[in-house]
């Protein structure tokens, strides 16, 4: 649990940024009678699919279902936009110590947890899919031959080619992978290879290996809201693939900014390992 708590603190700070910074007034929103936002309007297209660009956050969990994640207290000072269940442990709908693992994986995971080092950083390179689940702002930008995923966090970022290339081969292992992308009737399907080995799958530190297939299907229903399914399939680690679904609420009259973590990051000297 200490080393969650670890992991949170590196990702909660941006949490509520967005609303203090970047305020547009975006005409093109369609809004309601008193000038508000109308997140339930029909959702935009383009080319006749729907129009995925936009500034986009997870939904936010209940609070039953991240607490026992949490030290005591810990809720306080997150904003109204609290992370999603699958940021701390991607496995949330299994019972805890119930997780798909292979046999060798699950018990380097069991000593890892008993005993976790102190992190080398607070600051690494994203990781997927945990990058899709960090409570900060991401922005699509959606063109006919490549879908960009801006995120804000440490200011990074995707292409989702789908200009009919094939992922690559053999490619060079990566914290983000290479993605392409397709539609399926209104649905925008996502396919990413080529990860390394060395980024978690959510801030409980589920490991992944190179052999890891990540799909992700996104589906903007209304204005407002895009539903989102992420599977991971990755044999060497897990022994079968594992599908979460979550949803991700438009935030509209806004946009990113820059953001690192490194800038100001004072906490690791003072930590010691468990």
């Amino acid at each position: 649990m200490r080393q969650t708590w670890i992991f949170f603190i590196l990702f909660a700070a941006p949490a509520g940024l967005y609303a203090q910074w970047a305020q547009y007034r975006d005409p093109a929103t369609p809004r309601t009678k008193d000038g508000k936002p109308d997140l339930t309007a029909p959702a935009p297209r383009l080319s006749g699919k729907p129009d995925l660009t936009g500034v986009w956050i997870a939904e936010s969990a209940p609070v039953q279902e991240i607490q026992q994640f949490l030290l005591p207290g810990g809720i306080n000072g997150l904003g109204e936009d609290l992370p999603s269940k699958y940021f701390f442990n991607f496995f949330a709908d299994y019972p805890m110590g119930q997780e798909p693992m292979q046999p060798a994986v699950a018990a380097m995971y069991q000593k890892m947890a008993q005993n976790p080092p102190k992190p080398q950083t607070l600051c690494p390179p994203p990781s997927l899919p945990l990058e899709n689940v960090v409570p900060t702002v991401y922005k699509i930008i959606q063109a006919p031959r490549v879908t960009l995923f801006l995120y804000e966090a440490d200011t990074v970022f995707r292409q989702i080619f789908t200009d009919g290339r094939k992922l690559p081969a053999d490619p060079q292992p990566s914290w983000m992978g290479s993605s392409i992308g397709r539609w399926d009737g209104d649905t925008f399907v996502v396919e990413t290879a080529g990860f390394n080995d060395r980024g978690p799958l959510d801030v409980m530190g589920h490991p992944r290996s190179e052999a890891m297939r990540l799909t992700e299907r996104l589906r903007r229903s209304n204005f407002g809201h895009i539903d989102v399914q992420i599977t991971v399939d990755d044999p060497k680690t897990y022994t079968k693939p594992v599908t979460v679904k979550l949803a991700n609420r438009l935030v509209p009259d806004t946009d990113l900014i820059e953001t690192f973590c490194i800038e100001g990051e004072k906490d690791l000297a003072h930590m010691r390992a468990q």
